[in-house]
Order: structure tokens, then sequence, then C-alpha cells
């Protein structure tokens, strides 16, 4: 028997009736601290006054008309998302992986029309994750996801991360575009060097090729600057992102410069339900609340203050984290023990966590949390540690000796 609800998560036996800010509350009463925060998305926190007036103010007047009509709330969005960005011009769609699809149509678009249309190849990194779609699994490139669904999308290629000679050597004259996240999410929180981000840039300019990022993640404030690349002082052709821009609703968008943009006519792209009024509503309120003086220097001071205390929490226990990684609000420890028990001890102490490759445990909680709630979220995880010590020296004293 199959659920009815298709079982294609491992879902945490946890319902949750309410959130306020960066607290969660179940249906069974306990309370927990969300560094998980849908997966970096409820950039805001949960229940932000701002956003449920946005939300519930343009959903009393109207949800969707198509983009078949202006849309007031999507034009004022790619005006706001220009204003503070590299980008010319914004097309609106539903989620990450739409928008790096759009992002890889657009760089082969953009190729064709500067009179390349053998420019088709896409080169990405190994650990990369651009989402689920059937091109963007090719993208991503790992086995594991690939498994069971055909022969993969062509033209995608991989090299190896934070190494510009592999990407050198990979550039052909069929080469379209080089698409890579500035952190990787999913493999396990990986930097890309800020060195490696000007040598893409200056390789992009010196072959013709387009330099495309995927923020999907890294993007709308987690990293404490707008976008990841800015802290490289760098900037793409074109870029995508999703998650926190709609701060839990649902929103992505691909970000481009006149010349990769201009290709894009009509008949060429379009989406059903992207850039409707609520979803832009919602991203207006996200971005009111994030471009607001002095918001990303917290941001920053939040990183840094969680950065010391994670610290010593890996120092004071090596049999369980070995390092801590990321930039801003976007922070992986990389676990000794399998990163599921960690995880799960976490959630028993009160702080809800993703995984991620690597044996890493993710925190990424909402960009409004407090100091104080940054210091109960690390007393979370040292009561999870000790109690993971705990049952380390009960199984060692339970052990048969040889």
């Amino acid at each position: 028997m199959i659920s009815p609800l298709m079982p294609t998560y491992k879902r945490a036996d946890l319902a949750f009736e309410r959130g306020e800010g960066a607290w969660l509350y179940a249906s069974d009463g306990r309370r927990f601290l969300d560094f998980a925060a849908g997966i970096a998305t409820s950039s805001i926190g949960h229940a932000h006054p701002a956003l449920v007036r946005a939300i519930s103010e343009q959903a009393a007047r109207v949800i969707h008309v198509s983009n078949l009509f202006r849309i007031p709330q999507a034009e004022k969005l790619a005006e706001r998302l220009v204003a503070n960005t590299f980008a010319d011009s914004v097309f609106f769609c539903n989620s990450g992986a739409e928008a790096n699809e759009g992002m890889v149509k657009m760089a082969r678009r953009a190729q064709f029309l500067a009179g390349h249309p053998e420019r088709t190849d896409i080169i990405c990194m190994d650990g990369a994750f651009h989402g689920r779609t059937l091109a963007m699994l090719s993208a991503t490139g790992n086995p594991k996801y690939l498994e069971g669904f055909g022969t993969p999308v062509a033209g995608f290629k991989h090299v190896p991360f934070n190494d510009i000679e592999a990407v050198r050597a990979a550039i052909t004259p069929q080469t379209a575009a080089i698409m890579l996240e500035p952190i990787q999410g999913e493999s396990g929180i990986k930097v890309a060097d800020p060195a490696y981000l000007r040598a893409l840039r200056a390789l992009c300019d010196e072959t013709g090729v387009l330099l495309a990022l995927d923020e999907v993640q890294t993007g709308v404030g987690r990293t404490g600057r707008l976008f990841a690349h800015q802290w490289a002082g760098i900037t793409p052709d074109v870029m995508s992102t999703a998650k926190g821009l709609g701060g839990g609703f649902p929103i992505g968008a691909i970000l481009a410069t006149k010349a990769v943009a201009v290709g894009m006519t009509p008949g060429t792209h379009g989406t059903t339900f992207g850039g409707n009024p609520l979803a832009c509503a919602a991203a207006n309120a996200v971005l009111d609340v994030i471009l607001a003086p002095g918001f990303l220097d917290q941001v920053c001071e939040r990183a840094a203050l969680l950065d010391t205390l994670l610290d010593a929490v890996v120092a004071d226990a090596p049999e369980i984290f070995d390092q801590r990684r990321g930039l801003g609000l976007l922070i992986g420890l990389r676990c000794v023990p399998p990163v599921g028990d960690v995880q799960d001890a976490a959630q028993d102490a009160g702080l809800l966590c993703v995984t991620a490759g690597d044996n890493v445990l993710r925190l990424v909680p909402p960009l409004t949390v407090t100091e104080t709630e940054c210091r109960d979220a690390v007393a979370c995880l040292a009561r999870a540690t000790a109690a993971l010590k705990d049952r380390a020296n009960i199984k060692t004293v339970l052990e048969p000796t040889p």
C-alpha cells in the first residue's frame, strides 16, 4: 500500500501548527528554534507581520491574472531588483529549478543571437545542485539523482569545483556558459574562493562564454550581501534566485544583463503562475525588510556571533564535529558520526536543522534571527552534542571486551 501523499520525502514525525519569527510550534505542544527555515526559504521568519499583511491584502484584491496582462506588482519588483543588482531585466517564475532551466535557455539564446548557434554546452561543477527537473538533474550530474530517469539531457559538462584550470581546459567552441553556485549547498556548504570567482569572470570575458550564477540558496541576503557573488566584487551575465525571495511564498527569478535578456522576446519563454500579483506582493514585502538600512549589516553581525559560538562547540566536541564552513547565515558543520544522528539529537534538544552532503549539518536560520536566539540555538546544539557523547560512552561501556 502506498501513502496518498507520494513518499518522495523521508519526513520527520512532526507537524507544525504555527510559527513566530525563528520559532515553530508543533501540534504536540513542543516548540523548536527553526534553523532549517524551510531549507533557507523563510528568510524573514514565520508570520512576519509585513509579509502576512502583504499576502492577505493582495489575496483580498486579486491573486492571479496571468502574464497576458500587465502586473504592477511584478513591474515594481523587477525595478527594485534591477536597481539593486547588475541586472537590466528580470523574468519571474515559481521555483529555483525553473529559474535555472530558464537561465540555461537564456544563455543559449544569447549565444545564438550573437552569431554562435553552435554554443550550447554548459560547464557545470562537480558537487552542484541545480534542481530536480530532467535538465537540471543533468546539470547537477549526481548519479544517484539521475538513476532511473533515462539518458541524461545532453549539453552539460562537469569539472572540479574551485579549479580554474579545469574550467579553462573544458571550454570549447561549443561552450555557451559556465554555471555554478557561489556556495554549493546540497553537497556540503562548499564556498567558492573569491579569487576563483574573479578568475571565472575574467575567463568568460576572454572567451565570450557567459557567466551564469545559481543563487537560489545563496541569494536575497543569506550571506550578508544581497547576493553572494558581491563578496567577490564580480557580476554575472545571468543569475537565478528563488527560495528566500518570497519568504516562504513560491517565487523564482532570472536576472540578466541587457545582452542576455534582449533575446527573450514574446514566445521564447513563458509561465502560467510566475510573477503573479500575490507572489510579487510577497516578494516586495520581503525586500522591504531586507533592503532596509542596516539590515544586511545585522545579518553579518549575527553570522559573526554564530561563527564564534559554533567554533567553540566544534573545539569542545571534536568527536562530534570536525569543521565549520559557510558564509553569513549559510553555515555547515561537518560531522564525525552520521549527520542524521546529529540532526536527530539537535531536534530532540529543540533545534531544527537540515542535512547536506559530505556529512554536513546545515544551519540556515531566518535572517531576522536575534542575538538571543543565536545563543539559544548554540545551547541546544551543545545539549545535543552532550547527549551524543553520553550515548557513545554508554555504547563503549556496554560493548563486550574482545
